[in-house]
């Protein structure tokens, strides 16, 4: 078990995480892209998208205190759940409304972005998480958690540490656990799958971390459609679409000219 750092009293540390991830997708027809974000809907309504949260929270040994979730026409949906390191209620003889108030520094969001373009036949799913969390809890332990509850070709990760605390003797810590890179947290397993590249601030406690999916499987990125069914020219012609795609997203601007 990892030795706990001796702390002077409460620890001031804020630690947020925000985690983004997109799903690319090739549905050939506007009807085919509307039964795709009608899907998409379906499939991550504010309903589950709740329950992921939820369960993110139990893993990060915080408390719910209150949730607030919205499904959007015509797409989409926003999840927010603030959270306490325990459940500050019990005893303390005082309103739930009252003590949320007080603890909306601690929170998790996810809010979800379904969209395609007619012109190109392609469809993209992105998800936001964020997740700031004050004290001892670090939300980085729920990685391989929230990869594996979407199918992500792009994963963009953020996570900053703010603020200071002091241990026994007085001094200001600045960090709390040795960080070096978010990959750090990720299963080996996963990370054999995605090219990674880390960009960190370590003056400033900021650290980021993208992945890109090394392998296209087609069959995988198809809505409605099945592969064995496609020419082997125009299979070629999808997943290159589909890679130029993915790339331009992960490193943020439009390398490739559109005929």
């Amino acid at each position: 078990m990892e030795n706990k750092l001796k702390l002077y009293g409460f620890n001031n540390l804020t630690k947020s995480l925000s985690f983004n991830i997109y799903d690319i997708c090739y549905a050939k027809g506007e009807r085919e892209q509307k039964d795709y974000i009608a899907y998409i809907d379906e499939q991550y309504n504010s309903e589950r998208l709740t329950g992921i949260l939820q369960q993110l929270t139990k893993m990060i040994g915080a408390t719910v205190l209150s949730v607030s979730k919205q499904d959007y026409e015509p797409q989409g949906a926003s999840v927010t759940l603030l959270i306490a390191e325990e459940d500050m209620r019990n005893g303390i003889g005082i309103a739930p409304e009252t003590v949320v108030a007080h603890l909306d520094k601690s929170h998790v969001t996810v809010h979800t972005y379904p969209e395609f373009h007619p012109e190109t036949s392609i469809a993209t799913f992105r998800v936001d998480i964020d997740v700031s969390t004050c004290g001892e809890i670090t939300p980085l332990s729920t990685l391989d958690y929230l990869i594996g509850s979407f199918d992500s070709d792009i994963i963009t990760m953020d996570y900053r540490v703010r603020g200071f605390t002091r241990d026994i003797d007085g001094k200001k810590i600045f960090l709390d656990e040795g960080l070096t890179s978010i990959q750090n947290y990720i299963d080996k397993k996963t990370l054999e799958k995605y090219d990674a590249v880390d960009v960190n601030v370590y003056q400033s406690n900021i650290f980021h971390t993208k992945m890109l999916i090394k392998d296209v499987d087609l069959e995988n990125h198809l809505f409605n459609s099945d592969v064995y069914e496609l020419p082997p020219k125009k299979r070629l012609d999808i997943t290159n679409s589909l890679r130029r795609e993915m790339i331009e997203i992960f490193s943020g601007a439009n390398v490739f000219a559109r005929e």
